[in-house]
This record gives structure tokens, sequence and C-alpha cells, in this order.
């Protein structure tokens, strides 16, 4: 592969960077990474470059690496950089995500950082990777699961599909509980999808009981639902009451909410030329 290789290191044969621009590190995202590194492992590896006499200097992924030093592993998994070109090194991840076997939260590790940490874009892995846009997307936000969940997800005893129905829930506690009950009750995707839609619903009307308002159940909504999603290229829920209604835009990243407010304000400004 040009540009990297991939390998499990030696915790103890990497240095820290001398020109790491950050000297303070976020001690309680750190707890959180490490707690995820002990229950879930390494979703994402730490790029290094040789420096000789077997040893490696860190290019990328300080934190991941002090998390695994706190929790005691003794191996990290890396690539190691074989070039100063961050456009060949993109290119020979990409290469190597398009063929590796990667479980979900693997494949949602690896997008987040070839988009964080090598500039690719949504198109670019889009084009590159055969998928749409809002299936990259709706994988990204697979890794704002609770670490429980995304335990069962890596193991493969939660499908993607399932994980991405439980990211309709707000809340953590709710995600793990509704995971408890798909695994107990071999739940499909589409049994999920209907729970966490009634919890939902129910969710507002249990906090407010006395001025409870019937909900309204129009068939179109899910249609009209469906019809956002597609032209947004995310997942859009259409909700309505008896006096208001609310769309919900849902977004990966601030790239992924720009291209959202940007296509909105197009449809704005060009309303008498559609070309839909």
């Amino acid at each position: 592969m040009p540009g990297a290789r991939f390998a499990e290191l030696a915790v103890t044969a990497i240095e820290p960077n001398s020109k790491q621009p950050r000297h303070v590190f976020d001690e309680e995202a750190l707890d959180e990474l490490k707690t995820s590194i002990q229950e879930v492992g390494f979703l994402q590896p730490i790029v290094v470059r040789e420096i000789g006499d077997g040893r490696y200097e860190l290019v990328m992924g300080e934190r991941r690496w002090r998390a695994a030093q706190a929790v005691g592993r003794e191996t990290i998994p890396a690539i190691i950089r074989e070039t100063r070109d961050d456009a060949m090194l993109r290119d020979a991840l990409l290469e190597n995500i398009h063929r590796a076997n990667l479980n979900p939260l693997e494949e949602a590790a690896a997008y987040q950082q070839l988009l964080e940490e090598f500039g690719a874009t949504h198109e670019e892995l889009a084009k590159r990777i055969g998928r749409s846009r809002p299936q990259i997307s709706n994988t990204i936000r697979l890794l704002n699961l609770p670490a429980p969940v995304q335990r069962r997800v890596a193991a493969g005893v939660l499908s993607a599909g399932h994980a991405r129905a439980l990211l309709g829930l707000d809340d953590g506690e709710a995600q793990e509980k509704l995971a408890l009950r798909i695994v107990a009750e071999g739940l499909s995707v589409r049994a999920t999808e209907e729970l966490v839609s009634l919890a939902i619903a129910d969710g507002p009307a249990k906090k407010a009981a006395p001025a409870r308002r019937p909900r309204v159940h129009a068939p179109a909504l899910n249609d009209l639902a469906e019809r956002l999603s597609d032209r947004f290229d995310t997942r859009v829920k259409v909700d309505i009451g008896r006096n208001k209604g609310k769309i919900t835009i849902e977004f990966a990243t601030v790239d992924d909410l720009e291209r959202i407010v940007g296509m909105i304000g197009v449809d704005e400004e060009g309303a008498g030329g559609s070309d839909d």
C-alpha cells in the first residue's frame, strides 16, 4: 500500500511528538477514552513515523496513546507513515477501508478519522467507497452511542441497523435499556424502529400529562419525512400536534450542518427555479 502500512506496535516503542501543539489534555475526556478502550477496544489507529532502532514518533493520536498507557495496554494499532504527502496517505487509508472487512464501529471511526485528521470530505468518501452521503453520516453517528451499546455492535450482537434505530433516542440510558431488550427478545430492526417511535411519541406526553394534547397521525407525514430525507441526504423526522408541528433534521458533523443550511438557503433563493 503506497503511503502507509498498518501494524500492531508496542506502546513503549512510541515517543510523543515534540512539536505537538497540545500540552494540556482534558482529563474527563481522557477518562472517557480509557473507558471506551477497556470496553470496546481501539476503534481508530494512531499515526506514527519511524525514527530508527525500532522506535516510532507520534504524528496523530496522542490522546489514544496516553489512554492506552493508562489502562495498561501493551500494544496499540498504528498506521506507520511512509510518506510526507498527506494526500497520498489519505488515499492509502481510503483504499484500506474499501478493502477491509470492518465492523460498523470500526467503519464509523475510520470515516471520522479521515474527515478530521486527513481532510477528506463526505463527497470523496461516498465516491471512493461506493456509499451514499446519508450512509456515511449515519455510520459516523454510531460513535455517539454509549460504550456498552458500542461494545455489542462491535461484537456483532447488535446490527448496524439496530444501532442506527437506537440513535433516535436522545437518552443514553434509554438506548442501553432498549439494546438489552433487543438482545433478550431477538427484536428485528423494524420492531426496534417502532419501539423508538413510540418512546419519542410518549416521552413529552408523560412529562406534561395534565396538558396532554392528542397527536395527529397522518399517513402522509411518513412520506413527507422520506422526501425530505432524500432531499437533504440525512434523516428527517416530521411531528405534528393539534396546534403546531416540528421538523427535526439530523446531521453528523459541522460540515454536514453547513451543507444542509446551504441547501435550505438555495431553496429559498431559487424557489422559482427548482429542478425537481
